[in-house]
């Protein structure tokens, strides 16, 4: 059984392994979002890094060079995200002193989980690339759906 680390040990303590492995993997934090003086929508219109079947950034590495937009979450700036992060996500979880889901593959032990339960946005997403940017309005998110 796996120690629940994040019940035990505050964010800002946890290993960087322990950190990155709090990320479900559900691709909703690469999703465009939409912003105006009272809310922050999301979009179904991904950023074109995200692969939209695995869910999964393929430059990770180099993200933050090469989408300049692009939210590096850390326990240091998670306070200030956590507007913009969508209510099943764990750093956002946690830092509200919540549980996760049980569908997290920290407490299932199965990283598809997040997707057989349809908490991920595969199937759903579709690349900025295939979108004209002034159409972002069209591909909102209902909030029932998140």
């Amino acid at each position: 059984m796996t120690t629940k680390f994040w019940k035990t040990t505050p964010l800002d303590k946890l290993s960087h392994e322990q950190w990155e492995s709090l990320c479900d993997g559900c691709g909703k934090c690469c999703l465009n979002k939409l912003q105006d003086e009272e809310e922050i929508v999301f979009t179904w219109v991904s950023c074109k890094f995200l692969d939209c079947q695995s869910c999964q950034c393929t430059d990770y590495a180099n993200r933050l060079n090469n989408v300049p937009s692009c939210i590096k979450i850390t326990p240091e700036q998670l306070g200030s995200l956590l507007p913009i992060l969508p209510n099943t996500c764990a750093y956002k979880l946690v830092a509200n002193g919540e549980d996760l889901y049980e569908w997290h593959h920290l407490l299932s032990g199965d990283r598809n989980m997040v997707h057989d339960e349809e908490v991920s946005v595969r199937g759903m997403a579709i690349s900025e690339d295939e979108v004209d940017p002034d159409d972002l309005d069209l591909f909102i998110v209902e909030e029932e759906d998140f």
